[in-house]
């Protein structure tokens, strides 16, 4: 009997220590493309769903059902709004908000789920038109190179250029990548 509940112990260990690796390692991909600056080292980490090991080892993922807002101070931030993720982008950056992991495994446990993620870039309307539009490319480039990089099979990840890349709302919930999940 102790000998079960070792296992199961190191099984759960185990499980935690990966979860915790995977967050680290979106969060090191974010921090990496920024270059470490000073905004990114004092930006604070928000929670906007949970993963966490069950009792048996199986991941249980928290699905956010209301509309939740994190926003972080140079302007990146993340929205959960009717299962569409929403990551938004300071001015002239394609750095995901701090805490994106949480946000990024709603969309991993749907596409698990066998749906597949469709993400799309928009930009706002201040400035070069040819150069937002690039920059909205680039952004939602970011988001399916990290998908990949947690896993998510490239087949899974559709990455689809809007008719109309130019945002709708204010200039800040202009630059944003949707993430949909379709079936």
């Amino acid at each position: 009997m102790n000998n079960d509940d070792s296992q199961q112990n190191f099984a759960l260990g185990f499980l935690v220590a990966l979860i915790a690796l995977v967050i680290m390692f979106v969060i090191g991909v974010a921090f990496w493309h920024k270059g470490l600056g000073a905004t990114a080292a004092q930006a604070k980490p928000a929670v906007v769903a949970s993963a966490s090991a069950a009792p048996g080892g199986a991941v249980q993922v928290t699905e956010v059902t209301e509309t939740v807002t994190v926003v972080i101070p140079d302007g990146a931030s993340i929205r959960v709004v009717g299962g569409v993720v929403n990551f938004y982008f300071a001015t002239g950056s394609a750095d995901l908000a701090p805490g994106a992991a949480e946000a990024l495994a709603l969309v991993i446990k749907g596409v698990e789920g066998g749906r597949k993620a469709v993400v799309s870039g928009f930009h706002d309307t201040t400035g070069d038109a040819a150069v937002n539009e690039e920059l909205a490319k680039k952004r939602a480039q970011m988001v399916r190179e990290v998908l990949a990089g947690l896993g998510v099979p490239a087949e899974k990840i559709d990455l689809q250029k809007p008719a109309v890349t130019a945002g709708s709302g204010n200039n800040a919930e202009a630059r944003r990548v949707e993430v949909r999940l379709v079936d």
